[in-house]
């Protein structure tokens, strides 16, 4: 988990995720995906301090077609390898919603890279990173 101090040099990203090649879609799919707000490191990790600082800030859209069909919040939960997970929750007054991402704790979210998500339906997809700007 990357649990070191933020060095007060944390930005906030805007992230887009885009589906990745799979069998379901041989081509990528680049209108399916993610957009989501978080607070990265240097070396483009996602920063936990700044996360606690700016959580209210970090917010998630998920993408069918390029049109958001859920909205939600970037959370960071208790357990997980490395002691905790980062998910999207689209309710989070309810359990259950949540798609956990697959050690984001220890991605580097730069463009061209790949991350997983795991869906509602409890599916691991892989998506690349297509973007990354300053928010």
């Amino acid at each position: 988990m990357n649990d070191a101090k933020s060095s007060g040099s944390a930005r906030m990203y805007k992230i887009r995720l885009e589906l990745a090649r799979s069998p379901g879609a041989p081509q990528g799919s680049p209108g399916d995906g993610y957009e989501f707000y978080a607070p990265l490191d240097d070396a483009r990790h996602i920063d936990l301090d700044g996360w606690k600082e700016h959580k209210a800030l970090c917010f998630v859209h998920r993408l069918e077609d390029n049109v958001t069909v859920e909205r939600g919040i970037l959370a960071h939960r208790p357990g997980g390898t490395g002691g905790a997970t980062w998910a999207f929750d689209y309710d989070y007054t309810a359990d259950g919603d949540e798609e956990p991402g697959f050690r984001f704790d220890t991605h580097a979210f730069q463009v061209g890279q790949y991350v997983s998500i795991r869906d509602h339906d409890g599916e691991l997809q892989t998506y690349r990173v297509a973007n990354v700007t300053h928010a």
